[in-house]
């Protein structure tokens, strides 16, 4: 089984990676076990006491950021796990690679996030660099 992590951000370029690989899933010469990863960025500083409030707020906007592409997954009836961790968006996934295993990264080139690269996203850039596994950059 090929190993697939497609990074969502809730962004029209995510999505756009979510739709190619149903698209192409068929092409595998073996199933997909697909991985969405949602990436929240951390609160700056510490605030004491409210550890479980933060970790509640993380999960909501995860939630809301994968909603369509779980709706795309869901309505081709392909399986899928996804996931939500808070941290720096192009480690982390990095990071998600080696811890999962993964063997192909599907993603968008720019997200939702402010700061972007002129060519392709920074969060792109970055996961290109720190992984050694294929990546398909969706434009």
């Amino acid at each position: 089984m090929l190993k697939v992590l497609i990074p969502v951000d809730g962004s029209g370029n995510s999505l756009r990676a979510v739709r190619l690989l149903i698209e192409k899933a068929a092409l595998y010469k073996e199933p997909l076990e697909i991985h969405v990863l949602n990436v929240q960025h951390p609160f700056p500083g510490t605030v004491r006491g409210v550890h479980q409030q933060s970790e509640q707020y993380h999960h909501d906007e995860g939630i809301k950021a994968l909603a369509e592409a779980r709706q795309l997954l869901d309505a081709q009836a392909l399986k899928y796990a996804y996931h939500i961790v808070v941290g720096e968006a192009g480690e982390t996934i990095a990071h998600f690679v080696k811890d999962k295993q993964i063997q192909q990264v599907v993603m968008g080139t720019r997200g939702a996030g402010a700061v972007a690269n002129m060519l392709i996203g920074s969060v792109a850039t970055k996961v290109l660099h720190l992984v050694d596994v294929p990546v398909l950059l969706v434009k």
